[in-house]
């Protein structure tokens, strides 16, 4: 997912195209995606993001622009479920984070969640929480659409799905981590 306003990320520009050690976001996300298990993707972009939609070099899903929501049904009903969705703003994902998802996967739709305390460990910005078992999750913007209507929650202890860079000190972050020997 890649055709946002950026809004929250006040850097100039459109946030897929921001880049984190010479490489733009949205390339960090498809090579990780391209490197993984799954076996196509696409990424969905939008009038809001115009720069993007001609920068990707995934096949393109030209949604209308209307949210993310929208947007994701928008595509949804051009390929079908199940689904591995993923927000263009997650610069330290790797191929093996993916696949630990898709792994994760057992039919229904999930959210790929992050502790609240790693992401404040790591000093970025908190947008969602949501409690489970005693503890406060985030949603890590890796997701796998389902049919039906059950949703789970799976947590992952992983900075490669707690970074989203959404703020300028997340995009800091994202590149301290980066260039550190921190991450697997």
């Amino acid at each position: 997912m890649c055709g946002g306003r950026g809004t929250r990320l006040d850097v100039g520009g459109e946030k897929p195209l921001v880049e984190i050690g010479g490489r733009a976001l949205v390339d960090r996300v498809a090579d990780a995606l391209t490197a993984s298990s799954i076996d196509r993707a696409y990424a969905v972009t939008s009038p809001n993001a115009p720069r993007t939609r001609e920068y990707v070099s995934l096949p393109r899903i030209d949604a209308p622009g209307d949210g993310y929501v929208p947007d994701l049904q928008y595509a949804l009903d051009r390929i079908g479920r199940p689904v591995l969705t993923v927000a263009a703003d997650l610069p330290l994902l790797a191929a093996e984070t993916i696949d630990a998802v898709v792994t994760s996967h057992e039919g229904n739709s999930m959210t790929a969640c992050v502790p609240v305390a790693l992401k404040r460990r790591l000093g970025v910005t908190i947008d969602t929480t949501v409690p489970a078992d005693g503890r406060d999750l985030a949603p890590s913007g890796v997701n796998v659409i389902a049919a039906g209507d059950q949703d789970r929650r799976i947590v992952f202890e992983t900075p490669r799905l707690a970074v989203n860079v959404n703020h300028v000190r997340d995009l800091q972050v994202a590149e301290a981590l980066r260039r550190s020997e921190v991450l697997p």
